[in-house]
């Protein structure tokens, strides 16, 4: 990487009008005049954003030939330079894999010399540097947004184990970090890939020790902190009052910050917004063991909370010893979900990994050609994420009209539905050769199957509400079933489109998508009944249904083929609908 990032230097100094580029070899910027070799070993090469009081660059370290992560404070009050001070010297005295390296001259000072100092005869600025090492890989939060389903327990459970061991070297030293959450935690990972996401193989990183603090064991002597920082929804209640904090607060924000990777969904989604209460046990498939832990570690009172790190690590070895293996469905399920993830991941990483060189290599051709790439890995994200929502919707579609035929075949269930939709709705005993309960199972197997797959996928940004969606999945496809009927000719190809229009949009405005319902449901619907009119059209048998009136297993196939295709089809406008038709209608400004 030496080559590529060897091109341009970056002037550290905030109030440089031209910071960027700077011609490799110079010494001192030919803006400002600020000094580009820190301490004749670190050169600044790019700056990666900022965080807190401080800017952030990535530097050549000349000495190890590596690249490492520099830190600016740039804020200039006293309680800034307190907290910068008080992790430059938490850093300094840890070490463990889990936390940035940082070596003992790796704190320093820079003065900076401008034209303005000079002519004003002002005394020159000081910035506060702190070089610490690099570490390649995703944070938690890049990996909760590739994963809205939720990770697969084992990887939480693996991330949870090694973040008490970091927290417990913390404690040790009586220092906690008071601001853990899914953005500082990192996955220490090769650039290839991702690596499963929950392997040995990934170390777990704790980042941003800004918020550091040294805390006493005397709890009875404790001081409430003088610096209130905390961050929404991942701080425990007495630090956001700026009350007495300890190890406590670290387990509750680390508690929260599993639950959301479990769940995939934010913590706001997870409370309720009138009493506030914190639901999530019913968003995910999680061990007891494991639910009723993370249950007490995010518990308000802090004396309900674990009272130390070696008290979680007895906890969570005895988890790991009574949890069972997973159902032969859930494996498969979690394959699926891991090839899935783990091909956006890897999709991500090369598109950071192009558009980094080609942004540091030239500036006018690159962003054109960066810009080219990113269109095209988003392309084939959105391809893969619609792909798999077709195969689990079709997949679901079927074996949902299967079982709906298999429960009216092996069962009377059959003749108690035709009784009571002929008391019901006896205008359809007159216009109707008969009401076929067989029929009407049959349709309520396929929508709740179809809604089981779309749910399942977790695709187009939805909220996974399985409850709902099946529920309303049965309701459509009832509905739709009763068009069927009311439209005359029944075998006619009228009637499948009717069919269509109704299941597919209310289905579809059910799934709990994030935003355009309406327009989401009129491409389904409109979308998948317009491909079954063109097939009708070209000679697709209209009495599809009628053969279910004497059923046998022969005459299921094509039912069953017709509720997977529809399912197919179904995702695929709702793949249309998201990528291209909505941020087009956002793009011109209908929000």
């Amino acid at each position: 990487m030496f080559h590529i990032n060897q091109n341009a230097v970056h002037c550290i100094n905030s109030d440089c009008p031209r910071p960027y580029p700077q011609p490799w070899g110079n010494k001192f910027c030919h803006t400002c005049g600020a000094p580009l070799h820190l301490l004749d070993r670190y050169v600044p090469l790019q700056r990666l954003g900022s965080g807190g009081f401080a800017q952030i660059y990535t530097v050549w370290d000349q000495k190890t030939q590596t690249e490492k992560v520099l830190k600016v404070l740039v804020e200039s009050s006293p309680k800034a330079l307190e907290l910068f001070v008080q992790e430059a010297a938490v850093l300094r005295s840890l070490r463990h894999p889990g936390v940035p390296r940082v070596e003992g001259d790796g704190y320093f000072s820079v003065e900076m010399l401008s034209a303005t100092t000079l002519q004003n005869n002002l005394n020159p600025h000081q910035f506060r540097c702190l070089v610490m090492e690099k570490i390649n890989g995703q944070t938690l939060e890049e990996i909760f947004e590739q994963y809205p389903q939720g990770c697969p327990q084992e990887w939480v459970f693996n991330w949870l184990v090694q973040a008490v061991e970091i927290l417990q070297e913390l404690h040790s030293r009586k220092i906690i970090h008071r601001d853990i959450k899914p953005s500082n935690l990192m996955l220490r990972t090769q650039p290839a890939s991702l690596n499963k996401g929950g392997t040995k193989k990934d170390q777990l990183v704790l980042i941003d020790f800004g918020g550091a603090k040294q805390f006493s064991s005397n709890q009875f002597g404790l001081k409430a902190s003088s610096t209130r920082l905390y961050s929404s929804g991942y701080s425990p209640p007495e630090q956001i009052a700026g009350g007495v904090i300890g190890p406590g607060a670290d387990f509750y924000a680390l508690g929260r910050t599993m639950i959301e990777m479990l769940t995939g969904k934010s913590l706001s989604e997870l409370e309720n917004p009138v009493t506030g209460e914190f639901v999530w046990r019913n968003k995910v498939n999680v061990s007891p063991q494991l639910a009723d832990f993370l249950d007490e570690m995010i518990q308000e009172d802090v004396r309900s909370r674990p009272a130390n790190a070696a008290i979680i690590q007895k906890r969570l070895g005895k988890i790991s010893r009574v949890s069972p293996q997973p159902a032969i469905f859930s494996q498969i399920e979690q394959s699926f979900r891991s090839w899935f993830g783990q091909a956006k991941g890897f999709l991500s990483q090369v598109e950071d990994s192009v558009g980094q060189a080609l942004i540091t290599s030239a500036h006018a051709v690159g962003k054109t050609t960066f810009f080219v790439f990113k269109a095209i890995f988003n392309i084939l994200l959105a391809c893969l994420d619609t792909f798999w929502t077709m195969l689990l919707t079709g997949i679901g579609a079927s074996s949902g009209a299967i079982a709906g035929f298999v429960l009216a075949s092996g069962t009377t269930i059959d003749e108690d539905v035709t009784k009571f939709m002929s008391h019901q709705l006896p205008a359809l005993v007159t216009t109707t050769p008969a009401i076929s309960g067989s029929e009407f199972l049959l349709f309520a197997g396929a929508g709740l199957g179809t809604a089981w797959g779309l749910t399942l996928a977790g695709g187009f940004g939805q909220k996974r509400r399985f409850f709902v969606t099946s529920l309303m999945g049965v309701i459509s496809y009832a509905f739709g079933w009763l068009v069927l009927q009311l439209i005359t000719p029944h075998q006619g190809g009228e009637g499948l489109v009717g069919l269509i229009l109704a299941g597919v949009s209310l289905l579809t405005i059910s799934l709990g998508l994030r935003s355009h319902h309406i327009v989401h449901a009129v491409i389904a619907a409109f979308g998948t009944a317009v491909v079954f009119a063109g097939l009708i059209f070209l000679g697709l048998p209209t009495n599809i249904f009628d053969l279910l009136r004497s059923p046998g297993w022969s005459d299921i196939w094509l039912p069953v083929t017709f509720f997977g295709f529809v399912g197919v089809l179904l995702s695929f406008w709702l793949g249309v609908s998201y990528y291209l038709i909505v941020p087009g209608l956002r793009l011109l400004g209908w929000r």
